[in-house]
């Protein structure tokens, strides 16, 4: 996949063109939707308004999991198939999500055999999928793989295994793999208005390029929406007035180093104070914390966390953890945003949109897709396309996404080194050095990422700023934000260099970045 925006452009110029399907919004529904109908060989354009998993696709807790606390609410069926799903993405995107093993410490007497037994039935739901059974552990063991838990009224713990990956790039990945199905993706096209046929069906999107301000009129026989907490804007856009479809919940990860849990496993805690699961997962060599559940009134591309989500993850770190991280310790904050469902008439209450996902149609014939979750990105996906072809009058072919391989799956990559989450593509982002050793320089001392990168982003990963380089292609902004503000200035000169842009440019997209990044830091930090 190399095609140059310029080359995706032309493919969206003829208004005469009908396309069988467009899909609204690049995050993990949005591209697995895209990737099921090019699969299947249906003519598919997905148009994201910012860059893929700019929301919070890129702000997971980076787990590939069935859910043990769906399990705990009786959820079975939702456990069963996201197992499955979680099975299909370990073999199908390898080079990007591992088995990870998980130790719930227990504190109480009776949570040794109360969580054997129900990880228990967790793993015999994964049948042939399986990561692993979960065993109960001595205390002693406990201790021996975390060295840094709290040892105080310990009694044991149980082990358990799920999957742990790199949620924006595998995002990137399924943007390429679309486009080698044949798909047009395009990332920084904002939709701005459906448009209609004489009997008020949806047939297609007006389109405008963020980048040359340029509007696109687009026919399509359907039309999805897969905008995540945005669903509703374009609900409004359908039927002006409507009564919103969803409301959104915050959830907030804080980053450390890992010298606070060094081991290879992560720590589950089944139940904080406020009723939530909370994690404590390695994460490319730093430790990944989280999350939170805050009822939101709005919602935006950049949710920031509030002082009272940051509180809470140290507080209870500090209860598991002997060397407990503290404000100062914390290396970069960030917040996702999940859909609930909006409260009824008369009720303040919201509660989760199901994490298995719903499928709406509107009278107009807009489909939009909600809930779910990154490990079932696929099944959504296939559940979509299936809707549209009832929907389009498309002609039926069968979903083929589950023996499909994501651009640059490769089973054997070396963990130890950090390019492994370009999987097979690895080679090529080295040989770039061969071009212009320059490129062969890291961009910090603290963090492993070289030029190359930012080269291989631009041309190959359809990176068009500062920001997609360092929040999403290499993940500077979310393991480090002071050293990402370092290397903004290195980072614009290179993209500008590869895109043509000029030194304004650049200034310009340095100065946006740092201001952006502030957000994820709990102190300002000006850089020399």
């Amino acid at each position: 996949m190399n095609k140059s925006r310029k080359e995706l452009i032309e493919n969206i110029a003829d208004p005469e063109k009908v396309w069988d399907v467009i899909v609204v919004g690049g995050g993990a529904t949005g591209l697995g939707a895209a990737l099921d109908a090019a699969s299947r060989g249906y003519q598919t354009l997905l148009l994201e308004q910012a860059d893929f998993a700019k929301g919070t696709s890129s702000r997971s807790t980076k787990l590939v999991h069935g859910g043990v606390r769906y399990l705990a609410q009786g959820d079975i069926g939702l456990v069963r198939e996201a197992l499955y799903e979680r099975g299909l993405l370990l073999k199908n995107a390898a080079h990007l999500v591992k088995n990870e093993s998980f130790i719930i410490p227990n504190y109480e007497w009776w949570g040794g055999a109360f969580y054997t037994i129900g990880l228990t039935l967790y793993d015999l739901l994964a049948g042939k999928l399986g990561f692993g059974r979960a065993r109960h552990i001595s205390k002693k063991d406990v201790i021996s793989k975390l060295g840094t838990v709290q040892p105080q009224n310990l009694y044991g713990g149980v082990v358990y295994h799920d999957g742990q990956f790199d949620d924006a790039r595998l995002a990137v990945n399924l943007a390429q793999t679309s486009l080698e199905q044949g798909a047009t993706v395009l990332n920084y096209i904002r939709v701005t208005s459906l448009i209609k046929d004489a009997s008020a069906k949806v047939a297609g999107v007006v389109a405008t390029d963020v980048e040359s301000g340029i509007s696109y009129n687009l026919k399509s026989k359907t039309v999805i929406n897969a905008t995540g907490v945005f669903v509703d804007d374009l609900l409004q856009m359908d039927k002006p007035g409507k009564k919103p479809l969803v409301r959104s919940s915050q959830g907030v990860h804080l980053v450390v180093e890992r010298t606070f849990m060094p081991g290879e496993d992560a720590i589950m805690i089944p139940k904080t104070d406020d009723g939530r699961v909370l994690f404590v997962v390695p994460w490319h060599d730093k430790l990944v914390v989280g999350t939170t559940d805050t009822p939101l009134d709005k919602h935006s591309l950049e949710p920031v966390a509030l002082e009272e989500e940051i509180e809470f993850i140290l507080r209870t770190a500090a209860k598991y953890l002997v060397k407990a991280p503290t404000r100062k310790d914390v290396l970069s904050v960030f917040a996702g945003l999940r859909p609930l469902a909006a409260p009824e008439d008369g009720s303040s209450k919201t509660k989760e949109i199901s994490r298995s996902h719903k499928l709406i149609v509107t009278a107009s014939g807009l489909i939009t897709i909600t809930g779910g979750k990154w490990t079932t990105y696929r099944r959504m996906g296939e559940d979509t396309i299936d809707k549209a072809i009832e929907v389009g009058k498309l002609v039926s072919r069968p979903t083929r996404t589950k023996e499909l391989s994501i651009h640059g799956s490769k089973a054997d990559v070396d963990r130890n080194d950090h390019l492994y989450v370009y999987g097979s593509d690895e080679t090529a982002v080295l040989a770039l050095g061969e071009e212009n050793p320059a490129w062969k320089e890291k961009l910090h001392v603290r963090l492993p990422y070289i030029k190359a990168e930012v080269i291989w982003g631009v041309r190959h990963e359809m990176a068009r700023t500062v920001e997609d380089i360092l929040a999403r292609r290499v993940r500077a902004l979310f393991l480090d934000a002071r050293a990402a503000i370092d290397m903004a200035p290195a980072v614009a000169k290179l993209v500008a260099t590869e895109l043509h842009y000029d030194e304004a440019w650049e200034n310009e997209q340095v100065a946006a970045f740092r201001k952006l990044a502030q957000s994820y830091l709990l102190e300002p930090y000006n850089p020399a």
